[in-house]
């Protein structure tokens, strides 16, 4: 059987990091056994539903790589006709039938159930009422719903090719709501009837629509139709196991790809989001994503939405990509002035630059600050230099810095490399009987004025011997 799936968000909101993971395995499954993935806009939901959110979906798709700029996306919207074709055939086939009741009247029923201590569910009201009277109705403007005929004790059965054998019996059913009119058909009645035309194999989601499935699988069964396997993914939860929200995490995937985290990241984040190959492997490229990927190793239980990985996974990515391309990764994210000094001192200095805090980047947005200081220097604060964790006082701050300087100095401008400034400074080290730290630590917190940089070799080769020794020079305790 040729593997068919589909990636179908409904958009009501911007691309969010569970339907990106939800995408993406569905994109590994297909690449994985040769087949097709179909892309659907359910947009049925008029009221919430914007051409505005789609493309943010859609484009996002395209900005990580799943999907190419010109792939054709199917709207649910631009059928109604052929739902209401299908609609009208379960009506005169009494499998489906016009309910009259209103909200009063139905919030009325849930009040008398909940006195009578018994399940709050639509009663049947007019499950046998006459079809013609029911027409009647409908022809003279009535208000009315599309309820279908949910069969009787009877066990609905399917295999989730995550979660095993699920069964649920109709007794736990109302009859349900299939469309708001013949003209606004319902999700649990859309999808089957794309999915069917559509030719879906495969239909893979989030767990949450656990409960739609016995729902669905009524539906096809009006039909005679052969529904398709069913597959469940697990829910993307807070640190606090909540289900993931944009109270207490960011959400949007642009939010990502605008802070500087890396397409390549972001798919590698998500698949080790519910999935692992059984190894201590989390570093997969596309392709060995691909060849990795099985349903059988899709957890069941939540998976923890943890950024302290995200920033680890992006800072790997991030080290060890090209310069050249990390040098086109990084120029959106420039500020204005970076741009100016990159300009102004050279095309030769901002690679050195690049490559010395390549290192440091976790990602693309913190290039500004982590430069900044080879360009403008801030003198460093006396707090900075001096650390008692590094067992730094003022006065052994004193000692390195004029240690230091008499070393840069003593060397030649075409020997100022970082192998003869470790080596001589190493010396100088030993004859002011200090440790590495308590040289390197003032010296390097005075050349950058920050708490995190490159080593203090490799920014004083950068800064240059001239440079470095005015910076030295503006140190007073």
């Amino acid at each position: 059987m040729s593997v068919i799936v589909r990636n179908c968000p409904s958009p009501t909101g911007d691309l969010h990091i569970g339907t990106l993971r939800t995408a993406l395995y569905n994109y590994l499954y297909a690449k994985k056994h040769g087949g097709k993935i179909l892309y659907r806009s359910e947009d049925t939901d008029k009221e919430r539903s914007t051409l505005a959110f789609e493309e943010n979906i859609f484009d996002g798709l395209v900005n990580v790589g799943m999907i190419e700029k010109e792939t054709v996306i199917y709207r649910q919207s631009e059928q109604t006709s052929k739902y209401r074709k299908y609609l009208e055939q379960l009506i005169a086939e009494e499998k489906a039938y016009y309910c009259f009741m209103t909200a009063d009247e139905l919030n009325a029923e849930r009040e008398e159930q909940k006195r009578n201590k018994l399940p709050t569910r639509y009663s049947g009201e007019f499950r046998d009422y006459p079809a013609d009277e029911a027409q009647k109705r409908v022809d003279e403007g009535e208000k009315y719903v599309i309820r279908i005929k949910v069969p009787k004790e009877t066990d609905i059965v399917f295999t989730d090719l995550v979660r095993g054998d699920n069964k649920t019996n109709t007794r736990e059913l109302a009859d349900f709501v299939i469309a708001k009119n013949l003209d606004s058909p319902l999700y649990n009645f859309v999808v089957v009837i794309d999915d069917h035309e559509m030719g879906v194999t495969h239909v893979m989601r989030g767990e949450d629509h656990i409960p739609n499935t016995p729902k669905q699988l009524i539906v096809y069964e009006m039909f005679a139709w052969t529904p398709p396997h069913f597959a469940h993914f697990p829910l993307i939860l807070n640190a606090d196991k909540s289900k993931l929200s944009k109270r207490k995490n960011k959400t949007s995937v642009q939010d990502y790809l605008d802070e500087g985290y890396l397409k390549e990241a972001i798919l590698n984040f998500l698949i080790l989001l519910g999935w692992n190959d059984g190894t201590e492997k989390e570093i997969f490229t596309l392709d060995e994503m691909v060849e990795s990927f099985s349903l059988d190793r899709v957890h069941k239980g939540g998976a923890v939405y943890d950024m302290k990985k995200l920033d680890w996974l992006n800072g790997m990515y991030l080290r060890n990509l090209s310069l050249e391309t990390l040098t086109e990764r990084v120029t959106p994210f420039l500020s204005d002035t970076i741009k100016k000094y990159r300009e102004e001192k050279g095309e030769e200095l901002f690679q050195k630059i690049l490559a010395a805090v390549q290192g440091k980047l976790k990602k693309l947005s913190e290039i500004n600050e982590l430069v900044l200081f080879f360009y403008e220097f801030t003198p460093a604060s006396t707090e900075l230099v001096c650390n008692p964790k590094m067992k730094v006082s003022e006065e052994v701050a004193k000692l390195a810095i004029n240690g230091s300087k008499e070393v840069l100095s003593s060397i030649d401008e075409a020997d100022f490399t970082e192998d003869n400034l470790k080596e001589k400074l190493i010396v100088k080290i030993k004859e002011l009987k200090l440790k590495n730290g308590q040289l390197l630590w003032p010296l390097r917190a005075v050349l950058t004025g920050v708490e995190a940089s490159p080593g203090a070799f490799e920014v004083a080769v950068i800064l240059g011997k001239t440079e470095s020794l005015k910076r030295l020079d503006s140190f007073n305790v």
